[in-house]
């Protein structure tokens, strides 16, 4: 079965830098998109950086400049560079991805476990 394993989040004081990891565990076809979300306590959870298997991007208003992602086809996985981080950068940040599995047209969506990010001041 397939299963997004998130990895790299931590505690870091403000101004620092982490970087997150999402692979895809399992048998696929080929990634049609991944991104990351994230949700902050009594927040909602919202959409922070994707990328396509193509590697076209998109990022939040509040994470442009700061954070990157890059996607390695080979590896099945996909990086958040996080730089800059700011306290308000602190949430639980989860992986997402659409899916072209073996057999199947159409993609198919899975999210990850979740990893906490926490930035203090």
């Amino acid at each position: 079965q397939v299963q997004l394993v998130e990895s790299g989040g931590g505690l870091v004081q403000a101004g620092g830098s982490l970087r997150l990891s999402c692979t895809v565990s399992g048998t696929i076809f080929s990634i049609d998109a991944m991104g990351w979300y994230r949700q902050a306590p009594g927040k909602q959870r919202h959409l922070v950086s994707t990328i396509t298997g193509g590697g076209s991007t998109n990022y939040a208003d509040s994470v442009k400049g700061r954070f990157t992602i890059s996607i390695d086809n080979a590896k099945k996985t996909v990086y958040l560079q996080m730089n800059t981080l700011k306290p308000e950068d602190t949430a639980v940040y989860y992986c997402n991805a659409d899916l072209h599995l073996r057999g199947r047209w159409e993609t198919v969506n899975y999210w990850g476990q979740g990893t906490q990010v926490t930035v203090s001041s």
